[in-house]
């Protein structure tokens, strides 16, 4: 069985500290920023799926370990080992990964860890149950955790299901942080990709009052004039 250490060895010796110090000024790691303290090995997303595929034979003891890892890296790689298992698992595998991934939150830290997980997971599960947890995440106090409220919807979008981003972004539309901005405008933006008329619709009642990031994300497909409408209040 591997082991979360072998995992490490087999990282280390494709960490690359050019990439680690571009990543740790990308992810924005310094005093005070969003990413404070985040430690990266240096290796490139790609390379990570490819031992994500090689190493499927993990246990979940040793995928936790990897997930409270200090490095980024180990982080994402345990998300997207969880994310593989979730996808190929029945539903009591399913669940138990789901709940595993509730459990410890405070290690999905970072935009890319969250937008690259809390879809496939939270979402995926929450399909056809209640969704009340988005909504106690949306109003946490933890920006990681209000980011994954409104990523998790991205499988209802995908499915053409709405209601959820819209009431979610509603909740966040005040939110303080530029990553919630941008996630939201997002999501906005995917629902206009399906529904161009739903869209419109939301940000009908809301656009003079929405963060300019939040906005220009939403109508980045729009056509130009109509873009230049919504962004100087006219439409």
């Amino acid at each position: 069985m591997t082991t979360a250490r072998e995992i490490h060895t087999v990282l280390e010796k494709v960490a690359d500290p050019v990439i680690a110090e571009h990543s740790q000024r990308f992810f924005k790691t310094g005093r005070g920023e969003y990413g404070e303290g985040d430690r990266f090995l240096g290796i490139r997303v790609p390379v990570l799926r490819k031992y994500v595929r090689e190493f499927q034979g993990i246990s979940q003891a040793e995928i936790l370990q990897l997930l409270s890892s200090p490095f980024h890296e180990e982080r994402l790689f345990a998300l997207l080992v969880f994310v593989r298992a979730f996808e190929r698992g029945d539903d009591a595998q399913r669940e138990a990964i789901y709940k595993l991934y509730l459990d410890n939150l405070s290690f999905v830290n970072n935009w890319d860890l969250v937008d690259s997980s809390a879809s496939s997971i939270v979402g995926s599960w929450l399909e056809n149950k209640d969704r009340e947890v988005l909504y106690r995440l949306a109003r946490s106090k933890v920006l990681w955790e209000r980011r994954i409220a409104i990523m998790s919807t991205f499988h209802f979008v995908r499915n053409g299901d709405f209601a959820d981003t819209f009431a979610i972004a509603a909740m966040l539309m005040r939110d303080s942080e530029d990553l919630i901005h941008k996630a939201v405008g997002w999501m906005l933006r995917e629902i206009g990709k399906r529904d161009v008329v739903a869209e419109k619709a939301f940000l009908k009642e809301r656009y003079k009052e929405m963060p300019r990031t939040m906005l220009r994300y939403a109508i980045e497909k729009f056509p130009e004039s109509e873009r230049k409408r919504y962004l100087s209040g006219r439409v």
